[in-house]
């Protein structure tokens, strides 16, 4: 029975970094799952999920650790468990005029009501009109039984002032 670690990795970025995380995971034997890669703050970050023969972990270790010596730090954590097929799904899309504590707020409010972030991305932009930098923020989120997405979008809606931004809901 195969186990699934979590590859996390941050460093300098330049190109092969990647190829050279993939080359680590088949050389071990390990099978490329899922990842979310990407330049943060002029750092390649991310993390993949790997699938693998127990007794292959510490090849797995022993070739990201040649990965980890040209300047990419990996660490391997063992994964979680298999989430359960998520029915009460939703997805959020958020834009305003930056400013700290947006994603506070509604963090915030997601929290409250117990829904659980499946994914998170955010980015800033200049605004086409304006100049003014924008942020935008992609929620994915699994809501509690008895949670409706109209629930989740009042409450939300609720701080749009406060936040000053504009909600999408699907």
């Amino acid at each position: 029975m195969q186990t699934r670690v979590v590859l996390s990795a941050i460093g300098s970025d330049r190109p092969g970094l990647t190829k050279a995380l993939a080359d680590a995971i088949h050389a071990a034997g390990g099978n490329w799952l899922e990842s979310n890669l990407s330049r943060l703050g002029g750092k390649y970050v991310g993390a993949v999920l790997v699938e693998i023969e127990p007794d292959a972990l510490s090849a797995l270790a022993a070739e990201v650790g040649k990965v980890d010596s040209s300047g990419l730090h990996v660490a391997v954590v063992s994964a979680g468990p298999e989430p359960d097929e998520a029915e009460g799904a939703m997805s959020i899309e958020l834009v305003g005029q930056d400013r700290p504590g947006i994603i506070r707020e509604v963090t915030s409010v997601l929290a409250a009501i117990g829904a659980n972030i499946d994914s998170l991305t955010t980015a800033t932009e200049n605004g086409a009109w304006s100049g003014e930098r924008l942020f935008r923020a992609n929620v994915s989120a699994t809501l509690p039984e008895g949670v409706t997405p109209e629930a989740v979008q009042h409450a939300l809606e609720a701080i749009s002032r406060d936040v000053m931004v504009d909600f999408t809901f699907g």
